[in-house]
């Protein structure tokens, strides 16, 4: 009888487990928030390495890739936007593109890595689940933030400042993240039990970046192509920036509408598969 007992005890606590709430989850992040921290600042100073330079190279590197876009592509080779006569729009249209496709698919990728890279932190301690993909978001964010800082310089210091306009990206940025962070950790919990989808989302990820108008503006492709690419959810995304960026205009919101259900419905789907399947995780790692 106790041993009964104790088995059903045990598929209680199991059941209330899965069944935990947002509130409980935001309590149990913010009581890890120093190992949060510390996952972001371990991050960073990957990303800087060993280097001479440090956390120099954080900057150092998007500004000269800024640099390459803004001077390369519009005054030496002479690249224009179809209708705009300017030599530095085509440079500031590949910026405001490969930025946030950077973002998104860094934060993807990490985010469905997560587990296999943080197995042996997953196996000693125990830690909420959670907490990896939030430190994968805050340093993706800190990341971001840099490039997107120094894009922003070069925008006023070129005379295209986007003015309050900019407050619009806001949306996009929030849009795009979650989409992000939905498909990361729905395919990284599957990938901890099936490995090869971590060796096709590379390929996924090209062929999502040719789908998506950042090297090229999305007025110049057919309407029959431009109905079936406009299906990709990051298309209005990016589109959204080129506009705040070359038109100085707000993005469409209507066309964000199926990208923000869709967002919704992934990270629904994300939540419900890693609860489903987070007993699972270690055994397998």
């Amino acid at each position: 009888m106790a041993t009964e007992s104790i088995n059903a005890a045990m598929i209680r606590q199991r059941a209330q487990s899965k069944r935990a709430s947002l509130a409980g989850v935001i309590r149990a992040l913010w009581s890890y928030r120093r190992l949060v921290l510390s996952l972001v600042r371990r991050d960073l100073q990957r990303r800087s390495t060993k280097a001479i330079g440090g956390h120099g190279w954080l900057v150092i590197q998007p500004a000269i890739q800024i640099l390459i876009y803004t001077v390369i592509f519009g005054s030496i080779l002479g690249a224009r936007l179809p209708g705009v006569d300017d030599h530095v729009s085509y440079g500031l249209f590949l910026c405001a593109g490969i930025i946030h496709w950077t973002h998104f698919s860094d934060l993807l990728t990490q985010t469905q890595s997560m587990f296999l890279t943080h197995a042996d932190l997953i196996k000693t301690l125990r830690v909420p689940r959670s907490v990896l993909p939030l430190s994968i978001f805050v340093s993706s964010l800190v990341h971001y933030a840099i490039i997107a800082g120094l894009f922003l310089v070069a925008l006023a210091v070129l005379g295209k400042w986007p003015g309050a306009i900019l407050f619009g990206a806001i949306p996009l940025i929030v849009l795009q993240s979650l989409i992000a962070i939905a498909l990361g950790v729905l395919s990284g919990t599957i990938n901890v039990f099936f490995r090869d989808v971590g060796q096709v989302t590379p390929m996924v990820l090209q062929l999502w970046f040719w789908s998506t108008p950042i090297v090229y503006p999305a007025s110049i492709l057919p309407e029959r192509v431009h109905e079936v690419f406009s299906w990709n959810p990051l298309y209005a995304v990016v589109v959204g920036y080129q506009r705040i960026v070359i038109e100085r205009a707000p993005p469409v919101w209507g066309e964000l509408v199926s990208a923000a259900v869709l967002a919704v419905v992934l990270a629904i789907l994300a939540w419900a598969v890693f609860r489903a399947l987070s007993a699972d995780i270690v055994d397998e790692l």
